[in-house]
């Protein structure tokens, strides 16, 4: 599902964001977008963050294993 890769990358992103911060103390979203209280800024740490949600959904999905298609109850 093309939601479903969209949620991944953006929940990879903020991942590899956090991580900046942690290990470098950069905030690559604030240093694009002009600070981390920007309305652009907000914006992607709340898609990033609802994104993180969506994804827990992907953990919980009883799927096949190579098809990607949900099983039958």
């Amino acid at each position: 599902m093309i939601l479903d890769k969209i949620a991944l990358f953006l929940a990879i992103v903020g991942g590899l964001n956090w991580g900046s911060v942690g290990l470098f103390r950069f905030d690559a979203v604030a240093f694009l977008c002009g600070g981390a209280t920007s309305v652009l800024a907000r914006i992607i740490y709340t898609l990033v963050g609802l994104s993180a949600l969506w994804c827990i959904s992907l953990l919980f999905r009883d799927t096949e294993v190579g098809t990607g298609r949900t099983q039958a109850a």
